[in-house]
């Protein structure tokens, strides 16, 4: 059942749901601890859509939330970014680019709108554009598979993170047994 509610949720990941991600919102969903109006980026449609396949009756989207805004991505205003990395961190599906020092870009077909790249930003480069007019329809046509593709890049990224930090804990274990050694050896003498 959680896999069914998050494929209904957008994957933009921005956390004003009130939860981490979007499948978090999902599992909260299904155990009942979360209402049906909590997702800004998903708007009516995606209220109405769980409300749908939950069989509760829809609501307007809780405004402590956020407000419904027009499909957007981010960009980074390039001559003005001093390459300090924060942004890159932020963005929950690795659509940024660049490296310390260096300028960075926003890779727009994965951005997916969630705004966290913006608050972070100590020299305030970085502004959502509106997606043209013209490319909302096909948008339309393409939201699940671009849904699936953010839901992928995330997780992959989620993966990539936990696993630096398993190998950062484990450089740290193996730094504190040389040390232990050292102290051991140093004691002998």
């Amino acid at each position: 059942m959680i896999d069914q509610i998050n494929a209904l949720l957008p994957q933009t990941q921005c956390g004003k749901c009130g939860y981490q991600g979007c499948r978090p919102y999902a599992e909260a969903l299904a155990a009942g601890a979360a209402d049906i109006n909590r997702c800004p980026p998903g708007g009516e449609e995606g209220i109405l859509a769980l409300a749908n396949f939950l069989g509760v009756a829809p609501k307007p989207l809780d405004s402590g939330c956020g407000a419904h805004k027009p499909a957007a991505v981010a960009l980074i205003i390039e001559e003005d970014c001093i390459g300090c990395v924060k942004c890159l961190g932020a963005c929950p599906v690795d659509a940024i680019v660049g490296a310390a020092k260096h300028m960075h870009t926003v890779i727009a077909s994965e951005c997916t709108g969630c705004e966290l790249c913006i608050a972070p930003c100590p020299v305030d480069c970085i502004v959502m554009q509106e997606t043209p007019a013209e490319s909302l329809s096909l948008a339309g046509r393409l939201k699940p598979l671009r849904a699936e593709l953010a839901k992928s890049r995330y997780e992959m990224r989620s993966l990539r993170r936990a696993r630096e930090e398993a190998e950062k804990a484990a450089r740290a274990r193996e730094k504190k047994a040389a040390l232990i050694v050292k102290m051991q050896s140093a004691a002998k003498l």
